[in-house]
């Protein structure tokens, strides 16, 4: 839609209908009430109706399209026209309910295509472009279906429109909103990339993505929950909030520190996220994703304490399916793989939250890539050992191969999915078994006192 199907503003719609005009009288149309919006769409017609000019009070047509934009919903476009006058008028209105959250637009304008994109924005919408400091506020004009080219030559139109009356009344205010409009020109010309925010507390604006249903890199969508003042705004009961806790807020709430890449040192971001995983208990998953040298990692935290027991899983794979499975390493499990004679470390790949697959081939990437087990590339006995086990371990992934797979957590912070809960699992058997002191040693729990301690902080006298 080019430019000129943008909304000239003025006084609301067409009054009542007097009655409907030949072409909307007939036989129902067939189909869907509400057609995609296509060019190539012949059956695709307005309804006409004859309506009351608000200008001269004669009767006018009034043009109404029910359709549906791709990748979005429903609107009505009514547009009013009075061949008397000549005044018209057009706008949409959403064919649907106020959306549970607002929503806000961000989109980057760099080409023409950007300036193509069709653009709905309804009553209830702000636009604002930071660069010029430029904002249309809310309810200040009808709802429109057009481009960003159109919203920006619907501002420049309603700026123009006073400034004869302002050159004779107020020549410094006139000079200083012509020098603004030319700003917008230049916009519009695109001379340089600025940004076009539309947030509407309603949800039902929308930006067009060209690139639709891939991700478009110019623009950004947010959903927001309305405050009180804009479900006012919008004629909706301002619910009460709901206080939360500081304990739900953190589940819902992914927190961001700075730290380094533990590859190149470059500064990195990491994210936290506490998570509930079902039938189990609460757990920490940490990411660190380095711009730099693109290395990420993904470490998991026990959310808990060590338990009283530990904990040891024992899983006989036996179907491809069982590849699917939920699992969580704690740093404190070590893996066995019978069948391979393979038993991996306490501590060693970290935390992982992943699958069965995940982890055997994080497992199979540390033994076949790590330097340290490849050992003297010139002994042969060594080169065929690690391509018999990785062929077998790959065998396992395949379903190809049966095996017994053991987690054995002394903190009883490891988990593996049981596919048949809340039944027991047949394949599957957990131990819970009272640590050695060793065991307890090497968790630094025996020299760890939690009852009693009051009397070794006392003073001495």
């Amino acid at each position: 839609m080019s430019a000129s199907g943008a909304v000239q503003p003025g006084p609301p719609g067409p009054g009542a209908a007097v009655g409907p005009s030949p072409s909307a009288a007939g036989s129902p149309a067939t189909g869907p009430l509400f057609r995609p919006l296509s060019a190539e769409d012949e059956e695709q017609q307005p309804t006409e109706i004859e309506s009351l000019c608000m200008n001269c009070y004669r009767n006018g047509t009034t043009r109404l399209l029910l359709t549906k934009i791709p990748f979005f919903r429903e609107i009505i476009v009514s547009s009013f026209f009075c061949e008397h006058c000549g005044w018209n008028n057009t706008e949409i209105q959403s064919a649907g309910r106020i959306q549970d959250q607002g929503v806000r637009y961000t989109l980057t304008v760099r080409g023409q295509e950007d300036m193509n994109r069709e653009v709905v924005k309804t009553d209830s919408a702000t636009t604002r472009i930071p660069e010029l400091d430029f904002e249309i506020p809310a309810f200040s004009q009808k709802g429109a279906l057009t481009t960003v080219e159109g919203l920006i030559s619907r501002a420049i139109s309603g700026l123009e429109q006073d400034q004869p009356t302002r050159r004779a009344m107020e020549h410094a205010i006139a000079e200083r909103i012509d020098e603004f409009i030319g700003k917008l020109k230049d916009l519009k010309r695109l001379a340089s990339s600025f940004t076009l925010i539309i947030d509407d507390p309603s949800g039902n604006s929308f930006v067009e993505n060209p690139h639709a249903p891939q991700k478009d890199d110019a623009l950004v969508i947010t959903h927001y929950n309305r405050t009180p003042q804009q479900a006012e705004m919008l004629g909706l009961q301002a619910e009460a909030p709901e206080e939360k806790s500081e304990e739900e807020d953190l589940r819902n709430e992914v927190l961001q520190f700075n730290t380094n890449c533990p590859e190149c040192n470059a500064p990195a971001q990491t994210n936290m996220k506490l998570v509930q995983i079902p039938h189990f208990k609460e757990v920490i998953i940490m990411a660190t994703n380095c711009e730099n040298c693109g290395h990420r990692t993904n470490e998991v935290k026990s959310g808990g304490a060590v338990e009283p027991l530990g904990t040891k899983i024992t899983l006989h794979i036996t179907d491809p399916s069982d590849m699917t499975r939920d699992l969580l390493k704690s740093e404190t499990c070590s893996v066995e793989i019978q069948e391979l004679e393979f038993e991996l470390g306490m501590a060693v790949l970290g935390g992982k939250f992943t699958t069965m697959e995940g982890l055997l081939k994080d497992i199979r990437e540390l033994v076949t890539k790590n330097p340290f087990t490849l050992g003297d590339s010139s002994n042969p006995d060594q080169s065929e050992k690690l391509r018999e086990f990785s062929q077998k371990l790959d065998q396992i992934i395949e379903g190809k191969l049966k095996a017994h797979f053991v987690m054995n957590d002394p903190a009883g912070n490891s988990y593996l999915q049981n596919v048949y809960a809340p039944d027991d699992d047949p394949e599957m058997k957990v131990e819970r078994y009272t640590r050695t002191f060793d065991q307890n040693e090497e968790l630094g729990l025996n020299d760890m006192k939690t009852e009693g301690y009051e009397a070794d902080l006392a003073p001495q006298r």
